[in-house]
């Protein structure tokens, strides 16, 4: 019976401390959805080696579209993709 009542005691204890942990409030992250944000990301990638590629560069212009259309959040989308690829390229 020792051993039923160790996994018993760390059992409790698990759910004690994951309480404890769902509790606490995830760290605040900041995102934004603006046109001018579309501009900030579109100034990362032309400055970066990569962005001239054309995986990259596609992606950036279907995002600053998106941007310019009024559909920000999906071309900020676009424009992290491209970012990331471009980044990966340009190593």
């Amino acid at each position: 019976m020792p051993h039923f009542a160790v996994v018993l005691t760390l059992l409790l204890l698990a759910i004690l401390l994951g309480s404890r942990v769902a509790g606490a409030e995830p760290p605040t992250r900041v995102t934004t959805d603006s046109t001018a944000y579309c501009q900030v990301l579109l100034q990362r990638i032309l400055a970066t080696p990569g962005g001239a590629h054309a995986s990259p560069a596609q992606l950036a212009e279907e995002g600053r579209q998106l941007c310019a259309s009024g559909h920000p959040r999906t071309g900020i989308a676009k424009l992290r993709r491209a970012l990331r690829l471009a980044l990966a390229e340009g190593q």
